[in-house]
């Protein structure tokens, strides 16, 4: 698919994955909106993309913030009239998280809030934006550890990383994009879940086998996708992901 004249919003685009994200979206001729919390950091990142002669801009973003949301929504809105490409990459982790017996049940609300309930409240903002797109793509950033499935496999190397906060939040995002493509099937929107990895980043505290430019490849392969391409599924790396 061309990605000229094409408008991507990048949540949590500052860093890591996010900025990679955005990086490698703007080298394919798309124009990238950072969504980033922090208006330094937003700065930074958009003087070093810019730097390198991408398209880019930064909008104030918070994603547990439903009037920030808003206002992202009315200036993307105002500048470019519609949206093509929604890559939901903002999320978090917490230290008290852990074991369903010991973990803190207020660390799996604060994930929970902002990995799922702030990614549903984005997608909904962004939605009459990507209805005015020929051909929308929304990207829900996912894990491996969001798996019913590999969760439950003692062969399957996530089965010990019991975080019932993250894994519970990026299982509920997988439910997102289940039922939202099923919701936009007759639409020019597809949304798919991709998993990029377990990539070196703050996020993971740097203890990843990937790094952030490795890791983004997947999700840019699922926000250019063509026409033709699938809905509702759920990538690694490797292939298709159980749910």
């Amino acid at each position: 698919m061309s990605s000229t004249n094409r408008i991507a919003l990048v949540t949590g685009a500052n860093k890591g994955i996010g900025l990679e994200i955005a990086r490698q979206l703007a080298q394919a001729g798309v124009h990238v909106v950072l969504g980033v919390r922090n208006a330094q950091r937003a700065g930074v990142a958009v003087d070093d993309l810019s730097s390198q002669g991408l398209s880019v801009e930064a909008v104030p973003l918070n994603i547990d913030d439903k009037a920030s949301i808003a206002a992202a929504a009315d200036s993307i809105l105002t500048k470019h009239g519609k949206l093509d490409i929604l890559v939901n990459n903002a999320g978090i982790v917490d230290a008290a998280d852990g074991p369903p017996s010991t973990a803190s049940p207020d660390a799996a609300k604060r994930i929970l809030e902002t990995n799922f309930i702030g990614t549903l409240a984005v997608t909904q903002a962004m939605l009459p934006l990507l209805h005015k797109s020929s051909a929308a793509r929304i990207v829900n950033l996912s894990s491996s550890l969001g798996s019913l499935t590999l969760n439950g496999d003692p062969a399957s190397p996530y089965y010990s990383a019991r975080l019932i906060g993250y894994n519970a939040s990026k299982a509920a995002v997988n439910m997102l994009t289940v039922q939202m493509a099923e919701e936009l099937k007759e639409t020019a929107i597809l949304v798919n879940s991709v998993s990029p990895g377990y990539v070196r980043t703050d996020l993971t505290g740097h203890t990843g086998f990937m790094t952030p430019e490795e890791g983004a490849k997947l999700p840019v392969k699922y926000a250019l996708l063509d026409d033709d391409a699938v809905s509702g599924t759920f990538v690694e790396p490797g292939g298709v992901t159980p749910w």
